[in-house]
């Protein structure tokens, strides 16, 4: 059978990535490649950068993140430079507790789970590799068995930092049984997992009165009291807290502001001094990344509780809000609708018309002229609309403080779509079933008021427009035979004219040679499909030359996607004049053969080229035809 192959080839895998010998060969490791000995910080930042980074219109994208998270790559750039980049530096941000504070449903949680299962990946990499003094119940690193009087030397000589000291169980182990002989000292590699409880902890509150510190510091072992004699020897204490076992890596703190006070003033040394208390033992040096996540709500009261100022002064609170891109929006529910069984077909728009409602929720009203928050969505999607342009995008955020830290919250969209996706009795649902499982999830929602209710069914009728002109599109882009080769056609008869009106000269026709003068009321037809004025037409057309002579000027080629809003004029100028052809087509309830035949085609190009199943390429063409008809 192939899975016994598999697991077979799966054995000797992990075979390879085992490696046992004592501490001078270690040694030799370290010098050959001073990166394995690096900190738990460094190793994650490497661990990010491993995998890919691109630049998009200034802004790093890390490829560590893009298969989970969207629509948030300024929060993930500045998550990644101010607090990984400056803690594998060694800079005091490491001291530092990272808290993820954003909405519910924001990203928070997958981010950590992210990291923690990018470690278990990348330790098992040749660029992650990390090694262990044998038997430490901590993982510990093996550089910390060269005395401190000798690190200074040692990293003078092989330019390796060394941190923290031996765990008592290592000091122990060291005198009996290796006689304090630490070069012989067994080293071996290690693989974190989360699972088997190695280099990742997991520390979630539960009842005060009921959680025992121990679950973070671990325990003295009773059953070996009467053996060893005291509560101090480590052979008596149980090394197996989250804190013990996250040593080397990273310790996720669930709901950490929600913790009994007792279980944070661990936080304080071990965040800044890299130390914790255990048991009737020294400070125990721990090297690990604590990394917590909690809502505003919860951090302003805790911000407002002066008990909490020493904690606060160990915390970077880095904010996590919802994405702010429709396109992006889209991937995630794309993303958390894969992770499902159901097998019904999404018609096309489906989601978008979601994402629209969604994004809306979640924008703030911007104080400049002219901009409303649907200008402001498609801006924030990429799209340049009338008066402002893509470079104004980062003004926009800046002026908005906040925005993005409420408003809908993907869980509430997809358990309406989930709703959608089971009530329908139909196997594909399309927009108009979406944006009506979300209206009746308002209509049953009991903690919403009605001024939010309001506000929200408005976005909702926003949504409902944005899908009409686009369903509109659809099928008028579907009824163009050659749509492409028209729109071009169409574009070069214009940019003929036009230069022929700005330089002052005649247009030859092309079949004919006769000199005419340049066709206004063509030029015009298109340039009032995207509200060009008499008195900006000239100034306009001005600005499409200009663009083509640069155009020319670099080499390149002046086509009919160069220009977003002369694109816009061309497509909108060919659906007015088929406007009359569809509205007749589609809205016939005997259709004659030969408009039977031109809706097939229609239908076949949406299945074809479109993304459209048989059902709702018919339902968008009924639905097209009543919109033309009103």
């Amino acid at each position: 059978m192939e899975i016994l192959r598999r697991l077979e080839e799966y054995r000797l895998q992990e075979k390879k990535l085992s490696w046992e010998g004592p501490f001078a060969e270690y040694l030799d490791l370290v010098t050959q490649n001073p990166g394995i000995a690096r900190l738990a910080h460094a190793r994650i930042y490497d661990m990010i950068v491993a995998e890919g980074v691109e630049e998009i219109n200034g802004i790093k994208r890390y490829k560590f993140f893009a298969s989970e998270i969207f629509g948030i790559d300024r929060t993930l750039e500045r998550l990644v430079e101010e607090y990984f980049h400056s803690s594998a530096k060694r800079l005091d941000v490491r001291k530092r507790i990272l808290l993820l504070m954003g909405p519910v449903s924001g990203g928070k949680s997958t981010i950590v789970t992210m990291l923690k299962r990018g470690l278990e990946r990348y330790t098992r990499t040749d660029g992650g590799a990390v090694y262990a003094i044998r038997d430490c119940p901590m993982h510990e690193d093996p550089l910390h068995l060269i005395p401190k009087e000798l690190r200074q030397e040692f990293q003078k000589e092989y330019g390796v930092y060394i941190e923290g000291n031996l765990c008592p169980s290592c000091k122990l182990m060291v005198e009996e049984r290796y006689g304090g002989r630490v070069e012989e000292v067994r080293v071996h590699r290690i693989l974190f997992s989360e699972e088997n409880r190695v280099g990742i902890g997991t520390f979630s509150p539960s009842d005060p009165k009921s959680q025992d510190i121990a679950d973070l510091t671990g325990s003295i072992d009773f059953s070996t009291i009467a053996e060893y004699g005291s509560e101090s020897d480590p052979r008596a204490y149980r090394f197996d807290g989250e804190l013990n076992k996250a040593n080397r890596g990273l310790m996720e703190f669930q709901e950490m502001l929600k913790c009994d006070e007792k279980f944070l003033y661990n936080l304080l040394s071990l965040s800044q001094e890299g130390n914790f208390k255990a048991g009737r033992f020294a400070l125990i040096s721990a090297d690990e990344m604590i990394v917590a996540h909690t809502n505003e709500a919860e951090y302003r009261a805790f911000v407002g509780n002066q008990k909490n100022e020493a904690l606060q002064s160990r915390i970077i609170v880095m904010p996590i809000p919802y994405n702010l891109r429709v396109r992006d929006e889209v991937k995630i529910y794309e993303k958390l609708i894969r992770q499902s069984a159901i097998q019904v077909h999404l018609a096309p728009y489906a989601l978008w018309a979601a994402s629209i409602f969604s994004v809306l929720s979640r924008l703030k009203e911007s104080k400049k002229q002219g901009m409303d928050l649907v200008k402001k969505m498609k801006l924030y999607d990429g799209e340049d609309v009338e008066g402002f342009k893509q470079k104004d995008v980062s003004e926009l955020m800046a002026e908005a403080e906040g925005e993005g830290m409420s408003g809908v919250d993907p869980r509430y969209v997809i358990n309406r779509i989930s709703s959608a996706l089971i009530n329908r009795d139909t196997s594909c649902i399309n927009a108009l079933d979406v944006l009506r499982a979300l209206k009746d999830g308002l209509d049953q929602h009991p903690s919403i008021t009605k001024e939010e209710k309001e506000r929200l069914m408005n976005f909702l009728a926003i949504a409902r427009q944005e899908y009409d002109e686009t369903a509109k599109k659809e099928v008028q882009r579907a009824f163009v035979y050659s749509y492409e080769e028209s729109a071009r056609t169409l574009f070069d008869n214009y940019l003929d004219n036009v230069e022929a009106y700005c330089n002052g000269v005649k247009v030859k026709d092309p079949i004919t040679d006769e000199e005419m003068d340049p066709d206004e009321k063509l030029m015009r037809s298109i340039e009032e499909q995207i509200g060009v004025t008499e008195n900006a037409k000239k100034a306009f057309r001005e600005e499409i030359l200009i663009r083509l002579s640069s155009y020319a000027r670099q080499g390149k080629k002046f086509d009919y996607n160069s220009h977003e809003r002369l694109r816009e004029a061309i497509e909108k100028k060919l659906f007015a004049d088929l406007r009359d052809v569809v509205k007749i087509t589609t809205s016939a309830k005997t259709p004659d053969p030969e408009q039977l035949k031109r809706i097939n085609a229609v239908v076949e190009r949406l299945i074809n080229e479109h993304g459209y199943c048989h059902i709702c390429a018919n339902e968008l063409l009924k639905y097209t035809g009543s919109l033309l008809n009103r």
